[in-house]
């Protein structure tokens, strides 16, 4: 097809209301892949997969899941979201948050055995996946606005603790139940402190100190020599697979298994993960759809921040609704080829990026890669020590543990703040699925109390200009017979009875005053609470010989207004279009003819 043929369909697609490429975005890049985008996209590809293999396997053990059941959500599900998502840099597999919250999940469950555990694991990405597809088709994606960043801040920190909490059975080589709560799980670790494995403990001592080498001061190391910032940025984030080769062969050759009792992960089947269906269960449905329906909002809110982050960096967009279908499709692929929940994760995209992916195609790349290594490498996985994988996850979590946020909102807003910390102890508490129900509760109920006192400001003309501002900040000049108040909130049932009580003690207040003029170029909507109030203050102030003027109603209120008769009722000329007008209007005329022989004056002057 040439080029105007194409621009041809293109556009008729979109006269019709449709456009193809918004569902299937694949059809945008791939069907003119640019051969120059190929070493950026394959040298991404290569390098997210050597780092997603160790990843994977660790996050699956994070979720009690075996090993092989991360590699295989490492596949499919990158297949399916580079043909369907929208950013170009999002890397999507096993991810830390996710992990837990499927561990969190499963452990409510009566599960007997190892392949009940995985079955039950696949049909909680199917769920997940339904609901976030079922919300990008809808576009309801704005649902997920009601988790604001504080609220999200406070939950992703408190994981954090317990993810760290979590990990360290296999630091020090015990064995303890798996549990959410972090009571328990410190009620646990303690008793079990004197049985600590010195070699297991030196081993993961070591793990973390070359992680944290590598995540803090390795680029700097490198920079100093003159290594290139593209270079360096893949580089630092290679520390899982050095850690894992390392600890692999020193376990493998010295025998550490066995002479020291070293746990590790054992055999890995290898093959390609098997197509199949989730095993469907009404009962079991209807017990995981809670934990569903958190894991897919929390599992987009990751993925979608991380893709409009990359994309602002090279000035593209991602589409949020497409995002949903596309991460959707990619946890219901994991569930058909015996993955698990799927989401984007930060350090993979941003590897990806600085790796220099152009296009989906590095993700398809690196699904390719895991496929090889499925394989014909998992043997040599069987000698990986559980005390890599733990300390891989456990240095992972660190950069969940949101400090800057904490420190932001103390010193900008203290309800933000308190949101924030409210979020953090009911998860800690309480457990995920109630600590983030705690926090979004948390969160609205301060909205309404900020949003139910609204800040109201008399104003007054600067100088001879057409601006008005508070009288409290400013040097303004007013009028005895007009109250001129602004009121900088949208109106509705919280807050209607405030404004009236502040509106009728000014007025009180104000004896002289015979205007009362409501600014309004800050509301947005007015609710039919807010519209009843309005009617009974028009009353109330005709009983007292105070008339009621409107300025800067935007278009949309004044719409509703007419619609149902209370421009009529007032008045049309009860309303202006800016304030300056209705002072204009209002203000005494002996101030005005003042105001004109002064002005006569100075000119003969």
């Amino acid at each position: 097809m040439n080029r105007q043929s194409a621009q041809y369909q293109h556009k008729t697609s979109q006269d019709n209301g449709f456009n193809i490429r918004q569902y299937f975005p694949f059809m945008g890049w791939l069907v003119h892949y640019n051969r120059l985008d190929l070493v950026g996209d394959l040298t991404a590809g290569v390098i997210v997969a050597i780092m997603l293999v160790p990843q994977s396997m660790a996050y699956a053990l994070l979720a009690g899941l075996p090993p092989q059941v991360g590699l295989y959500a490492s596949i499919v599900p990158l297949i399916i979201y580079g043909l369907l998502g929208t950013s170009r840099a999002l890397a999507v597999g096993p991810v830390a948050m996710i992990s837990l919250l499927v561990a969190s999940a499963l452990s409510h469950m009566e599960l007997t055995s190892v392949a009940q555990y995985v079955q039950v694991a696949i049909l909680l990405a199917f769920l997940v996946g339904v609901i976030q597809m079922v919300m990008g088709i809808l576009k309801i994606g704005f649902l997920v606005n009601f988790l604001s960043h504080p609220v999200l801040s406070g939950f992703t920190s408190a994981v954090a603790v317990v993810i760290g909490l979590s990990q360290f059975k296999h630091l020090i080589g015990v064995s303890i139940p798996r549990t959410e709560s972090t009571f328990e799980i410190i009620g646990l670790i303690i008793p079990q402190l004197e049985n600590t494995n010195l070699v297991v403990l030196a081993l993961s001592i070591a793990s973390i100190s070359v992680l944290l080498y590598f995540k803090f001061f390795l680029g700097r190391h490198l920079t100093q020599i003159g290594i290139s910032e593209t270079i360096i940025a893949p580089l630092v984030k290679l520390g899982p697979l050095v850690i894992a080769i390392l600890g692999l062969g020193i376990v493998a050759v010295g025998g550490w298994d066995v002479a020291f009792s070293v746990p590790i992960v054992g055999k890995v089947p290898a093959g390609l993960p098997p197509f199949a269906l989730p095993t469907f269960d009404n009962e079991l449905i209807v017990e995981l759809l809670p934990f569903a329906f958190t894991l897919g909002i929390v599992g987009y809110l990751e993925s979608i921040s991380v893709a409009k982050a990359l994309a602002s960096r090279r000035r593209e967009k991602v589409d949020a609704n497409q995002e949903l279908i596309a991460i959707g499709m990619a946890n219901i692929g994991s569930s058909f080829t015996g993955g698990y929940s799927v989401a984007g994760g930060f350090s993979r995209s941003m590897v990806n990026f600085t790796a220099g992916a152009n296009t989906p195609l590095a993700s398809i790349i690196s699904a390719g890669l895991i496929a090889l290594t499925m394989l014909f490498l998992t043997p040599t996985f069987y000698y990986l020590p559980n005390a890599v994988l733990g300390a891989i996850i456990s240095v992972s979590v660190i950069s969940l543990f949101d400090w800057k946020t904490v420190q932001h909102t103390w010193h900008y807003n203290k309800a933000d703040f308190a949101s924030l910390v409210v979020t953090f102890i009911a998860v800690i508490v309480l457990g995920f699925e109630n600590g983030i129900m705690v926090g979004v509760g948390t969160s609205l109920v301060l909205f309404l109390w900020r949003t139910s006192r609204p800040h109201i400001a008399i104003v007054g003309q600067i100088g001879d200009t057409e601006e008005y501002r508070n009288v409290l900040r400013h040097d303004v000049k007013t009028y005895p017979n007009i109250i001129a108040m602004r009121i900088d909130e949208s109106l509705y049932f919280s807050n209607t009875q405030y404004l009236e009580t502040v509106i009728l003690e000014t007025v009180a207040d104000h004896p002289e005053a015979e205007y009362f003029l409501l600014i309004c170029s800050a509301v947005n909507f007015v609710d039919s609470s807010a519209l009843d109030v309005l009617e009974s203050l028009h009353h109330s102030f005709d009983g007292i010989g105070v008339d009621m003027y409107y300025a800067g109603i935007k278009g949309p209120v004044m719409d509703r207004f007419r619609k149902i008769g209370f421009v009529d009722q007032i008045g049309e000329d009860h309303f202006f279009l800016s304030t300056h007008d209705a002072i204009e209007y209002l203000k005494p005329q002996e101030t005005t003819k003042i105001d004109n022989l002064r002005d006569v004056e100075n000119i003969s002057v």
